[in-house]
């Protein structure tokens, strides 16, 4: 049975390479994404076990988290940009279901992640949603929770409107531009909860605090924050 399942994969391999998502080079089994080099080249922050991180410092002062956590440094033309870039205009859920995955095993190691109790990807606009054909935040999650072995939520909080592009707003234009854009659906199953609300990448944060304040809002929440990526400048 394993020879024939070898087999089948060698076959498909010569007519239907499955190539690394990072350079397009190699040839690799099909539960691969990246090589062995572009695995090695992600550029991990190690935030996890530092207090005050980069992560946790965007919202000091403006939201009350526990914890934050971001796995690896975005920046433009690199692997990680390329890797999201695939997940949210290319239809490939495997990467990030492979990028939640490698976030999940690491926060796996901190005690108050491996005790939250819902994870909630930050919502799309449904209209957006439906373009797509589905939330990036929420593919992340499905890794997520498969190794934290915990419950996603993908529909207790709501965005209620579309925002524009925040690329080049400053900090207080994509505030403006985000706020009242979420509401909490049910809030009765936040209610004395642990909340991991988690997103792609977290530039200036404006989105995930408004998401996040509406979260806090339910009583007696607790709120973390995990992202795969932060932007650096």
């Amino acid at each position: 049975m394993n020879f024939l399942s070898s087999l089948m994969e060698d076959t498909l391999q010569l007519f239907y390479p499955h190539i690394c998502k990072g350079c397009g080079n190699d040839n690799l089994s099909i539960d691969q994404q990246l090589c062995i080099h572009c695995f090695n080249s992600l550029p991990k922050t190690g935030f996890i076990n530092h207090a005050e991180n980069a992560t946790e410092k965007i919202f000091n002062g403006r939201l009350d988290i526990v914890k934050g956590h971001s796995e690896f440094y975005f920046s433009k033309g690199k692997i990680i940009q390329s890797l999201l870039h695939q997940l949210k205009y290319k239809g490939n859920k495997n990467i990030g279901i492979f990028l939640g995955e490698l976030l999940g095993r690491t926060i796996s190691e901190h005690e108050y992640y491996f005790n939250i109790d819902f994870i909630v990807p930050m919502p799309l606009f449904k209209e957006k949603e439906l373009k797509r054909g589905y939330n990036q935040a929420a593919v992340i999650g499905q890794g997520i929770s498969s190794i934290l072995k915990k419950p996603m939520l993908e529909n207790v909080v709501v965005r209620n409107r579309t925002t524009q592009t925040q690329t080049r707003m400053h900090r207080t234009e994509r505030w403006l531009n985000v706020n009242e854009s979420f509401f909490v659906k049910n809030p009765s199953i936040l209610e004395n909860k642990k909340i991991l609300l988690i997103d792609d990448v977290v530039t200036t944060g404006a989105t995930m605090e408004a998401c996040g304040r509406e979260i806090l809002n339910v009583k007696n929440t607790q709120l973390s924050i995990a992202t795969i990526a932060i932007a650096t400048k």
